[in-house]
């Protein structure tokens, strides 16, 4: 399987944790890979099959990835599918980032709500999947990305619970 996925449970209601996600104006924010640089391009927030861009590094190489929003549950998941584009045609990519949230204890309906008011545990489950990338080996597995991506999304759902308590 082409995927790594971690998972932390923030003290906070999905529906506080999702506005922070739609929101491309702090995934550089957010980013635990240091990869994310300068201001997104497209809507916000972000919707079901928005499109929008993010300036990115890897190493002293700077580009713009285009990602899409391919999942979207308000309040409960939310997915972009990226791409490196030239000329409007797809070149690599196809690796999706995706964020479920699912309310913990006390936010499930057992209180009367419905896990989306007031506070409550969530419990975030971030995955990267490149079972879909074009050129996986090559633009994924050989430069290390899914050995690097479990710390940096840890470090990101980190940032995350910082961000939903500010």
């Amino acid at each position: 399987m082409r995927a790594i996925s971690v998972s932390r449970d923030i003290v906070a209601a999905p529906r506080q944790i999702f506005a922070v996600l739609r929101d491309p104006a702090r995934h550089a924010e957010l980013d635990g890979s240091g990869m994310l640089r300068g201001r997104p391009q497209g809507p916000s927030p972000l919707g079901p099959g928005d499109r929008f861009s993010m300036g990115m590094a890897q190493g002293r190489i700077a580009y713009r990835s285009v990602n899409v929003v391919v999942e979207y549950e308000k309040d409960r998941l939310i997915a972009w599918e990226t791409w490196g584009e030239f000329r409007g045609r797809r070149l690599v990519g196809g690796q999706r980032w995706r964020y479920e949230l699912t309310p913990v204890d006390g936010t499930d309906g057992a209180d009367g709500t419905d896990g989306t008011e007031g506070g409550g545990t969530t419990r975030v489950t971030h995955t990267y999947d490149w079972s879909r990338a074009r050129l996986p080996r090559l633009i994924v597995e050989l430069p290390g990305f899914p050995r690097r991506m479990g710390p940096a999304m840890t470090t990101t759902l980190e940032r995350l619970a910082s961000a939903v308590r500010d």
